[in-house]
C-alpha cells in the first residue's frame, strides 16, 4: 500500500513538473513569424531581418524565425494580418501606425496591439538626383515658398509617414504652404529613387538608411538631414538647422504583437529583446545603418505610444 502511495505521489510530482515546464514555454512553442509590412529592403524589413539574424546567431531563441513581407497600404495589410493572429507573430511598426489612423486612412490604432519594444531611431533626409539643378535645401525651400508646386516630391509608402511629416514641418518653418506641395506616393524607397532618376519627380524624402546605398553609388545628392548635428559618418551633409530651418526629427521603429498576448508571452519577449539590444551584433547593426539605440520595454513603449499619439495629433493639424 505504501509503495502504491509513493508511486502516485511521484506521478503527481512529475505531472506538475511537466505542467510548469509547459507554462514556462507558453510564449514560444513553434516557428515565430516577424511581419515586415513593407517590401524587401525597406526599413521595416531591414529591422526584422536584423532581429532574425541576431536572435538566432546568439541562441536567444530556440525556435525558427520566419520573416514575412506583407506589402501594401502603408503597413495596413501587415498589421491587419498581425491583429488576426493568436500567437507567435510579431510585427514591425513605426509612427505610421498612429498617423494612418489620425489621417482617417485606417481603423487600426496602436491600442489594437500589444506593445513589445521600441528599438531604434534614424534620421530623415531629402535627396535629389546627382545632376539636379537643386543644390541646397535652403534653395529648395526658397523656390517652394515662391511656387509650392514647382517640384514633384516623392515619398513612400504613404502620406503621413515620418519622411513626409519631417519635410512638411521644415517647409512650414520656411514659410511654404505645405498643403500646396505636390507629393507623389510610391510603394517603397526603391520606386521613389527610380522615379527620381527617371526625372518623374524632382525631390524625395526618406530615411537615411534607405537613401545611403544610392548615395554610395553616386546616383543621388543628400541635401539635408533631420539630425541635431552633422553625423560623423557623413560630415558633408548639413542639418536643417544649418539651412536656417529649426527642425530636428527622429524616425522610430519598434515591434508589437497581436492583442491579448499573455503575460508570459510578453515577459518572454521583453527578456529576449533586452538581451538582444546588448549584443555586439545589434550594436553593429545600429552602426551599419546609422541608427540610434532607442530601446524601451513593453510598459515604457506603451507610455511612449500614448505620448506619440498626442504629439502627432498636434503635428497633423497642419494638414
Amino acid at each position: 500500500m505504501r509503495k502504491k502511495i509513493m508511486f502516485i505521489f511521484v506521478l503527481v510530482v512529475m505531472l506538475c513538473f511537466g505542467c510548469s515546464q509547459d507554462e514556462g514555454h507558453e510564449a514560444i512553442t513553434d516557428t515565430v513569424t516577424f511581419i515586415a509590412p513593407s517590401s524587401i529592403g525597406g526599413g521595416w524589413d531591414k529591422t526584422a531581418r536584423a532581429i532574425q539574424d541576431i536572435l538566432l546567431s546568439n541562441n536567444l531563441i530556440d525556435e525558427d524565425i520566419h520573416v514575412l513581407n506583407k506589402i501594401g497600404a502603408g503597413g495596413e495589410l501587415g498589421w491587419k494580418y498581425t491583429k488576426q493572429q493568436k500567437k507567435h507573430v510579431l510585427a514591425m511598426n513605426s509612427s505610421l501606425l498612429i498617423t494612418n489612423h489620425l489621417l482617417g486612412q485606417s481603423k487600426l490604432t496602436y491600442k489594437d496591439f500589444t506593445p513589445i519594444a521600441t528599438l531604434a531611431t534614424e534620421w530623415n533626409v531629402v535627396i535629389v538626383s546627382k545632376d539636379s539643378k537643386i543644390k541646397s535645401a535652403k534653395g529648395l525651400m526658397e523656390e517652394l515658398k515662391e511656387t509650392p508646386q514647382a517640384y514633384k516630391i516623392g515619398v513612400s509608402p504613404r502620406l503621413g509617414n515620418d519622411d513626409q511629416i519631417s519635410f512638411v514641418l521644415a517647409s512650414k518653418q520656411a514659410g511654404v504652404h505645405p498643403e500646396k506641395l505636390d507629393f507623389l506616393v510610391y510603394e517603397n524607397s526603391d520606386e521613389v529613387v527610380d522615379a527620381l532618376l527617371k526625372k518623374q519627380i524632382d525631390v524625395a524624402t526618406m530615411t537615411l538608411s534607405e537613401a545611403k546605398k544610392y548615395y554610395d553609388l553616386n546616383q543621388v545628392q543628400l541635401l539635408v538631414i533631420s539630425s541635431e548635428k552633422r553625423l560623423k559618418e557623413l560630415p558633408e551633409i548639413p542639418t536643417w538647422k544649418e539651412e536656417g530651418i529649426d527642425v530636428v526629427f527622429k524616425h522610430w521603429r519598434g515591434i508589437m504583437g497581436p492583442p491579448n498576448m499573455s503575460k508570459k508571452e510578453i515577459e518572454f519577449w521583453e527578456t529576449t529583446f533586452a538581451k538582444m539590444v546588448k549584443t555586439i551584433e545589434w550594436k553593429q547593426t545600429l552602426q551599419t545603418y546609422m541608427w540610434e539605440d532607442f530601446y524601451m520595454n513593453s510598459r515604457d513603449t506603451s507610455r511612449f505610444l500614448d505620448d506619440e499619439n498626442k504629439k502627432y495629433e498636434k503635428l497633423l493639424e497642419i494638414y
